[in-house]
């Protein structure tokens, strides 16, 4: 069991007067079987004139709010404690096959079995994902390969990609972030028939051995679960570091994608011809 302080610092800088701003944060982590949320807070800058918070149609927890107050800069901050105990993986020898959901055996699953708009499954990515799904292979084996041949054959780059960034055009550059690796695997798992959920959350790293923690190089990240049908659960995996999720990850949420889970999103009223973003995020541990 471990225990993190989460901080999440967005800072938004505009050249003229933004005069309205909605957004929509997706900053407060989940509860459930082996995340707990101890404490939670975001605070907005310039204070909104309107805010609420409720779950979406997943269960992820989400805030809203409307700053009417003229500003060149915003920043929201959310600081978290969060419990993470994570179980050990569910059993998952059946054969791949047997997993695909239906409207009797998984309903609520079934939705994560269909491509987006626009589509993500392509050809290559059918393809790619069968050397993985040969017939009657255990899931957690066909799992296990595929996390590990998306690690090899990818290479992480850093500003290689935009959120707008197909899934094809990653397959075909072979290089991305751990967003991009996520939505590559969901596609390979729905390419066959089976439930992927994007997730998005933190992964706290270790500094190298006599260095110390540098406060704020830690970074929002993304993996990928597949739906089991006996238990009823998900198997998260994560094709960037090439293993199962531990009690170093924190979950935020999860969706079909990451349109449906951004940290922050919004719609702006200025006429500002510039704006920057700079976003900084923190995972320490606590006590």
């Amino acid at each position: 069991m471990s225990t993190y302080r989460v901080l999440h610092h967005t800072t938004y800088t505009y050249s003229d007067e933004v005069s309205s701003s909605y957004g929509r944060a997706y900053l407060t982590p989940r509860e459930f079987p082996g995340q707990r949320l101890l404490a939670h807070d975001i605070h907005i800058d310039p204070g909104p004139s309107d805010r609420s918070a409720g779950p979406d149609v997943y269960g992820n927890a989400t805030t809203y709010f409307h700053v009417t107050q003229e500003h060149r800069r915003l920043v929201v901050t959310a600081e978290s404690l969060v419990e993470v105990d994570q179980p050990p993986p569910p059993d998952a020898d059946l054969p791949w096959e047997q997993a695909r959901p239906t409207a009797n055996t998984g309903p609520l699953a079934v939705e994560f079995t269909l491509d987006l708009t626009p589509p993500e499954i392509t050809p290559d990515v059918k393809a790619y994902a069968a050397q993985s799904f040969t017939p009657g292979r255990p899931l957690l084996d066909a799992i296990t390969e595929l996390n590990s041949r998306i690690h090899h054959d990818f290479h992480y780059r850093t500003g290689s990609t935009t959120v707008s960034t197909s899934v094809a055009d990653v397959f075909t550059a072979r290089e991305g972030v751990c967003q991009d690796f996520a939505r590559l695997a969901a596609a390979c798992l729905r390419s066959h028939g089976l439930a992927a959920r994007y997730v998005s959350g933190y992964l706290a790293t270790e500094p190298p051995p006599g260095r110390e923690r540098m406060i704020g190089a830690d970074a929002t990240h993304a993996w990928t679960a597949v739906w089991l049908p006996t238990p009823t659960t998900w198997l998260p995996f994560d094709p960037t570091n090439n293993q199962l999720p531990d009690d170093r990850y924190t979950t935020l949420a999860w969706g079909r994608d990451y349109q449906d889970v951004a940290p922050l999103r919004g719609i702006i009223y200025t006429e500002a011809a510039t704006s920057t973003i700079d976003v900084s995020v923190d995972v320490a541990p606590a006590g």
